[in-house]
């Protein structure tokens, strides 16, 4: 971190949205951005029983986290989406927001404060919990046709130093394109929800390269996702 270990800073802030999880061990982590002004719009909604979102922590970008909702209950941070074939990721996950107005609003670099506590947190959770790091995800991976964050933005190889999710091993980058069943096919065993092609690609990238999110599957997006392929199989 950016200046060594560090205390979060745990304020409890309630939530009343929340429900019992649904018979399905917690083996997801899942990280957003909230997309609004503030941070404290952001947890008034978070808050809001007419909202009916919530997430289990929120991050604002001075490094405070409000614990919203208990990690044994089931927060509404996901919405519709699926991880390697299973969908209701809300009862399988625990959901992060990072205070970030996003791309609506002016979406900037996360603050160092921020992230030291995400990597606090995160790695708090992960040593109590049976999470495999590539279930370790972006709202985007579990929601590729609706959401975009955390973004193209979000530090995810900076995690990974500290052992929260994963990234592809250094090294050529580029490999063959191949043909579009079996790419899709590499998606799926990864993770994605592959039913619009363009979308899950740009999920790919948007996580696993940040300098170009176009939907169109490259040499460099191919060679990235096969070695992650090879770090999990």
């Amino acid at each position: 971190m950016s200046g060594g270990a560090r205390r979060l800073s745990l304020v409890r802030t309630p939530s009343p949205n929340f429900g019992p999880r649904r018979g399905t061990d917690i083996d997801m982590l899942v990280l957003h951005y909230t997309g609004m002004r503030t941070a404290a719009e952001a947890l008034a909604r978070l808050c809001d029983p007419a909202a009916q979102v919530s997430a289990h922590y929120l991050i604002d970008e001075d490094g405070t986290v409000h614990a919203l909702v208990d990690e044994e209950h089931r927060a509404w941070h996901a919405g519709v989406s699926s991880w390697r074939g299973e969908g209701d990721v809300n009862s399988r996950s625990i959901g992060i927001e990072l205070a970030n107005p996003g791309h609506e609003f002016g979406y900037r670099m996360f603050a160092e404060a921020q992230i030291d506590a995400l990597i606090e947190l995160a790695t708090g959770i992960l040593a109590r919990r049976s999470i495999p790091a590539r279930n370790v995800v972006a709202h985007s991976d579990v929601a590729p046709t609706r959401k975009q964050d955390p973004g193209e933005l979000f530090p995810w190889r900076r995690l990974k130093a500290y052992g929260i999710g994963l990234w592809p091993v250094d090294g050529d980058e580029w490999a063959p394109v191949p043909e579009s069943d079996e790419a899709m096919g590499w998606l799926a065993r990864y993770g994605w929800d592959v039913a619009d092609p363009k979308a899950a690609i740009a999920a790919c990238q948007r996580h696993f390269r940040g300098a170009r999110v176009d939907g169109v599957l490259d040499g460099e997006t191919t060679g990235r996702l096969l070695r992650l392929l090879a770090a999990v199989e």
